[in-house]
């Protein structure tokens, strides 16, 4: 997929899943610009790297007023630590609704003109987290959850001249995976409980990405596309004492 000529902004492309779906779009031959609070450790390379702070619209709206066009806008930044509800207060998760959410509709609205312009594309980042119950994330999880229904509504409302999808992340493997699984054992383990018997890697992601901002999806607008390796096993299946294997087994 050929994306030479166009211009394309990942917001929170300084690492991880970011950078992976940067470092995508670079492959695809699109000039990329990367825009975070603060400057990559290992920067991205043939990315230019802009801070904004995503919480700021005045900021937001300054950086995209500057730009001579756009034709792609992924909105990507986002996240959360591990944080049970009773253990903070409202303002506390107020705030991961603030970047998860907000911010990306703070910087859709600011990219609005150039997109419409440009018969651009719009690429949200969601999660598996807005999908199911999310103990330990559920502000995360809720803002996620908006975000998908955001960008359905954007589709209807921006239709004919913007197009709007989300990506349904599960879990990926980055510089941080130790921090929510742990060590390789860790990693190992949790691998094992997703059909393709692996974590994604950012180019997974960064892959689809490319994919829905592409003429390839011209006719694809409002939907999910999930990335998340076939899902997660039932756990009633591990919890079932019935012996599958039993020749005796029948199911009505």
């Amino acid at each position: 997929m050929d994306l030479g000529g166009r211009t394309v902004v990942v917001t929170g492309g300084t690492r991880g899943v970011g950078a992976g779906i940067a470092r995508a779009f670079v492959e695809a031959g699109a000039k990329v610009l990367v825009c975070a609070r603060r400057p990559p450790e290992v920067p991205v390379a043939g990315t230019e790297f802009v801070p904004v702070d995503l919480r700021d619209p005045p900021a937001v709206h300054t950086f995209f007023d500057a730009l001579p066009r756009l034709d792609v806008l992924v909105n990507n930044a986002g996240g959360a630590p591990y944080r049970p509800l009773a253990e903070a207060g409202a303002e506390r998760h107020a705030r991961v609704i603030e970047l998860n959410l907000v911010a990306p509709l703070t910087a859709s609205l600011a990219a609005y003109a150039h997109l419409r312009r440009a018969g651009g594309s719009i690429v949200m980042i969601g999660s598996v987290s807005g999908t199911r119950p999310s103990p330990g994330s559920a502000a995360y999880g809720a803002a996620k959850a908006g975000l998908e229904n955001l960008a359905r509504s954007m589709a209807v409302e921006w239709a004919p001249d913007i197009r709007v999808n989300t990506l349904v992340v599960g879990m990926v493997r980055t510089e941080l995976s130790h921090l929510h699984y742990g060590g390789e054992q860790g990693v190992a383990a949790v691998s094992r409980t997703v059909p393709l018997g692996r974590l994604a890697d950012p180019s997974d992601v960064g892959g689809a990405a490319v994919f829905l901002a592409s003429d390839a999806a011209a006719y694809i607008s409002g939907a999910s596309l999930l990335v998340h390796g076939g899902g997660e096993r039932p756990a009633f299946l591990d919890a079932a004492t019935v012996n599958r294997a039993d020749p005796t087994y029948q199911e009505d």
